[in-house]
């Protein structure tokens, strides 16, 4: 499935030249596909280790920084992140970096695997506290680690209002394009943040949250990891249930200025997704139209006093 322009081709037998060139120890393992996110593709190889491939060339910058920042922030989290062991460079073949972690056991977060919801959102929020609070260690919010998403809602405006066009061509009879689109621009007339920059990981949705034994295990997929101001971290608890959303809010006092931008983000993630992948990935494209449900039928409900 091709997402994007330029996008480079990717199958078993490029991976296994892959590691014959640069890790021969490893050619020979079984090899299986992992799945595929927006931005990466990935292969299981063995049991302990899993391959990650930019989709484009110009994706090989967030391997990069996984490659940098991973083993510096991950003694300093309670929760397992991934582990870089490889830092493929490119070939003839392959014109980018690749990567190649530590395989983490566990399930995706859904339905049918976590456990209690409320407990789930609570375990979330330790994670992102504990993020957010690790020093800097000298980053800035510049070049690979600034990010749309860690700063102010402004300077999305116009793009996201041509998205908003998008959707009423294509979702707006069965999405209250007008109501999010109200919500959004609400959001735009709040105080700009003006909280310290912290460490982002940048896209917590349910995909990149694994878990075991009902409970959060483990958080993967750093490829958006920055630094900039946390409201758009929390925009993806509107993918989760009603009862995590509300203990992930409890656990981190989010009060309604933050809570309204972090929403406004939800909104802005959900009608640019649609707008970019309606003809290419409609997997991702119902997980944009259910997060944007939730948010209408939270604007629904009457706000608690």
């Amino acid at each position: 499935m091709t997402l994007h322009e330029n996008e480079i081709p990717v199958d078993e037998t490029l991976v296994r030249s892959l590691l014959t060139a640069q890790r021969p120890e490893w050619a020979d393992l079984p090899l299986s596909p992992a799945g595929a996110g927006t931005e990466n593709t990935m292969y299981r190889l063995g049991d302990d280790l899993l391959v990650r491939l930019p989709r484009t060339a110009d994706k090989g910058q967030s391997l990069r920084k996984e490659q940098e920042w991973l083993p510096r922030l991950a003694p300093l989290l309670t929760c397992p992140i991934p582990e870089p062991v490889h830092a493929g460079t490119p070939t003839a073949a392959f014109p980018t970096v690749w990567s190649v972690h530590r395989w983490i056991d566990g399930d995706q977060a859904g339905p049918d695997t976590v456990r209690d919801w409320s407990a789930f959102g609570a375990d979330l929020a330790a994670v992102v506290g504990e993020l957010h609070g690790i020093d800097l260690m000298g980053a800035t919010r510049a070049d690979d680690l600034s990010w749309y998403r860690g700063g102010g809602l402004r300077p999305c405006a116009e793009w996201i209002g041509r998205c908003f066009a998008d959707c009423r061509a294509t979702v707006g009879p069965e999405l209250e394009v007008d109501t999010l689109e109200q919500l959004w621009r609400a959001a735009l007339e709040l105080p700009e943040p003006s909280s310290p920059h912290v460490w982002l990981h940048g896209d917590l949705k349910p995909t990149n949250l694994l878990v075991r034994e009902g409970r959060l295990r483990a958080v993967i997929d750093f490829g958006a990891l920055s630094v900039g101001f946390p409201d758009a971290e929390h925009s993806t608890v509107w993918d989760l249930p009603s009862q995590a959303r509300q203990a992930y809010r409890d656990a981190l006092s989010l009060d309604d200025v933050t809570w309204d931008r972090a929403r406004a983000w939800a909104i802005a993630v959900g009608v640019s997704g649609i707008s970019y992948y309606w003809h290419t990935y409609p997997a991702f494209v119902a997980e944009c139209r259910a997060r944007l449900g939730a948010i209408l039928a939270d604007a629904a409900a009457p706000r608690a006093a």
